[in-house]
């Protein structure tokens, strides 16, 4: 499971999750994130924002992005009482030669004062970000966080999924932990082993669920994504496709008996369990991907 700051006071609290009404307060402050806009705001720049410091009082926060999503660049600057500007450009990159993106830039000290203090760190900062220590809306930020560095649609196959690729172990396993109430899928998270990063995916009825109660009407998003967040809904499970049982957690003792056994077939008939399940377990266990028994407190 991914690491956690134990100081920070509110990075696991799930709290409410139905959205805070736009109108709790008349006049919000600027990024309040217990504002549902500020929220979401909030959890794209942490994703896809940059905060540049610069000589004196100098800096920028920018956000380049496809000029497709250029209208959420003008949302965030018609929120933002500062000036900031919004240019375009077209040049040649890895993945394509002609990229044609749109930058949205506010340099403001003030207002990246305020940024910087909610948990937008200057600088190279994917791994470094956390769910904010403030109060916030929860799903609004998580939105924010998806529409900049996550996925919706569906599979070849026709199947429902909701995606998020981070390089953060706090934001991931935020998600895992606000999903897993909102659907009752538990996931548990690891960085993948070729480029270090978390890779945290819901498909089928989770993601049917997950982008219903993210992507609720009315709600600040990309408008490509809330389409494909709707176009979830109306997924039936085929009459064909079993259910899939909830994972079954191995015990203490059934890791005992995998270890003196140490064969994968035996255990399987020993411990009613799949011969690929005993024969992933034992090589986690031997390669010290999990903890042995040994090392599992009593009562767990």
């Amino acid at each position: 499971m991914a690491e956690h700051d134990p100081s920070a006071p509110a990075l696991f609290e799930i709290g409410a999750l139905a959205p805070a009404p736009s109108t709790t307060r008349a006049t919000p402050s600027f990024m309040d994130l217990e504002d549902p806009r500020y929220a979401y705001m909030f959890g794209f720049l942490q994703a896809d924002g940059h905060l540049a410091p610069g000589t004196g009082r100098k800096g920028r926060l920018s956000v380049e992005i496809n000029v497709r999503d250029i209208a959420i660049l003008r949302e965030f600057q018609q929120l933002t009482p500062y000036n900031s500007s919004i240019t375009e450009r077209v040049r040649s990159t890895n993945f394509a030669e002609r990229h044609h993106s749109a930058t949205w830039t506010l340099c403001d000290l003030e207002a990246r004062t305020r940024i910087n203090g909610l948990g937008l760190p200057y600088g190279r900062k994917s791994k470094r970000i956390t769910p904010p220590r403030v109060e916030f809306s929860r799903r609004d930020y998580l939105r924010g966080i998806i529409d900049a560095d996550g996925s919706i649609g569906h599979t070849g196959q026709g199947l429902p999924f909701v995606s998020l690729t981070t390089a953060s172990a706090a934001v991931g396993a935020y998600l895992c932990r606000y999903a897993k109430v909102v659907t009752g899928a538990a996931r548990q998270i690891g960085r993948n082993a070729r480029d270090g990063v978390y890779n945290v995916v819901y498909t089928k009825e989770a993601a049917v669920q997950l982008a219903e109660h993210l992507y609720y009407p009315g709600c600040l998003s990309l408008a490509r994504k809330r389409t494909a967040a709707t176009s979830l809904a109306s997924w039936e499970r085929p009459a064909t496709m079993p259910v899939r049982p909830p994972g079954r957690r191995w015990k203490p003792w059934e890791d005992r008996v995998l270890l003196a056994l140490d064969d994968d077939i035996a255990s399987a008939a020993e411990l009613g369990r799949s011969k690929a399940s005993c024969s992933v377990r034992l090589w986690r266990l031997k390669t010290g991907q999990v903890p042995r028994p040994e090392d599992v407190p009593p009562g767990t």
